[in-house]
């Protein structure tokens, strides 16, 4: 085969020779690139992880890297004193903790996460000795932070989330999303104001009521402010709950379109200009809400700490919460936003707002990943009955609009 292809070529006429010269060499260069990616992919991009620990959390973490259909993780083995009990981390298990030394030399694992669900004597010498030969050691909870983007809010306690890194919002930072919110408010105003007018006589055409809908939310520091929106729903006289999935009968034509592509948060460049909210950050919630929250979601009340956005971490990773463990899973992902946000964090997910808008597709509807159980005040684990009736008498209370 590659002797009558030769042939071909060189019967081909002289100044006709570069045209397949060119062709053969793009497809080479394709074929080496694939094959280099590949093995990339393969070998460099794929990380080894070795767990230490074969409960709960440990079935957890496995669990969310094996669900993952281009995870860049795979799990190399699990190491307990004795067998584990979960048939997760059981069939995954590679020996004992004082064998860690030899399993980590036949193993070669990329990163070890320790992932206990009680207090455990850790093998110090073997993990110092991985350490310094330049194999990270992690904890469970940091390590699936990364993996998921959320933070794991029921596996931590106060004290695990002062010592942490993150948390770098300084007067920089701060300033820098000031000015590319105001900026981008201001354009967005001036060059939408067109855009405006047509939804707002489309809205008044469609059904009777205001053309904005104004609510009370909670904003930095917990001060409430006026929201505004485009309305979306035939107004009514009761009050309804507040999930979305309660007033579906209420959405008008012209809302749904507007709901489809976001267009109805657009009157919000008001609250931007105001110094209410910023172009992203956590999305802001009614103030009927908020003391329902404070009480039922772990670390809720830091979401506060600083300016609530037009769009968000939780809107672009997650999707709109029906249920107050789908609240809980939303402020995983904000609680993490406010601990990694910076600038390139921000335009990352400016991008990905932008390319769901223009889709007209569902805030990034993702799956529920694997959760670490809920600690007690010692560190460990509850039962999985305890976490299942917490996780229905949260759900079941209704939330209402005062």
């Amino acid at each position: 085969m590659p002797l009558a292809a030769v042939s071909a070529v060189l019967a081909y006429p002289a100044g006709e020779f570069h045209y397949v010269g060119t062709i053969f060499c793009v497809l080479a260069l394709v074929v080496l690139g694939r094959l280099v990616v590949g093995e990339m992919q393969g070998r460099l991009f794929v990380r080894r992880i070795l767990i230490l620990g074969g409960g709960r959390t440990a079935a957890a973490i496995i669990d969310e890297i094996e669900s993952r259909e281009h995870s860049r993780y795979v799990v190399a083995g699990v190491v307990t004193q004795a067998a584990p009990k979960t048939r997760t981390a059981a069939e995954r298990w590679v020996g004992r903790l004082d064998e860690l030394t030899d399993i980590v030399g036949r193993l070669c694992p990329s990163r070890i996460v320790i992932a206990f669900d009680r207090r455990e004597q850790l093998p110090l010498a073997p993990l110092l000795e991985s350490r310094v030969r330049g194999v990270p050691v992690e904890d469970a909870w940091e390590f699936y932070e990364r993996l998921t983007g959320a933070v794991p809010i029921e596996a931590l306690t106060p004290s695990a989330l002062i010592h942490s890194h993150g948390f770098r919002n300084g007067n920089t930072s701060r300033w820098l999303a000031r000015v590319m919110s105001v900026t981008s408010a201001a354009a967005g105003l001036i060059v939408l104001l067109p855009v405006f007018v047509v939804i707002a006589i489309a809205i008044k055409l469609e059904s009777a009521g205001p053309v904005l809908f104004v609510q009370e939310r909670t904003g930095k520091d917990g001060r409430p402010f006026r929201l505004y929106k485009f309305r979306t729903m035939h107004p009514s006289q009761q009050h309804h709950s507040e999930w979305v999935q309660d007033n579906e009968e209420r959405v008008t034509r012209v809302g749904h379109w507007l709901r489809r592509f976001r267009a109805d948060e657009l009157p919000q460049f008001i609250n931007i200009l105001r110094g209410e909210m910023n172009l992203v950050g956590p999305r802001p919630h009614p103030v009927s809400n908020q003391q329902l929250f404070v009480e039922r979601i772990a670390f809720y009340s830091l979401r506060s700490a600083v300016l609530p956005g037009l769009t968000g971490w939780a809107q672009v990773r997650y999707r709109y919460a029906n249920t107050l463990e789908e609240e809980t899973e939303k402020m995983r992902h904000d609680l993490y936003y406010i601990k990694n946000r910076s600038l390139w964090l921000d335009l990352w997910i400016l991008a990905a707002t932008i390319s769901i808008v223009f889709r007209g597709s569902d805030m990034s509807v993702m799956r529920s990943p694997a959760r670490l159980q809920r600690r007690g005040p010692h560190g460990a684990c509850l039962s999985g009955g305890v976490e299942r009736l917490v996780s229905r008498r949260r759900t079941r209370r209704p939330v209402r609009v005062t």
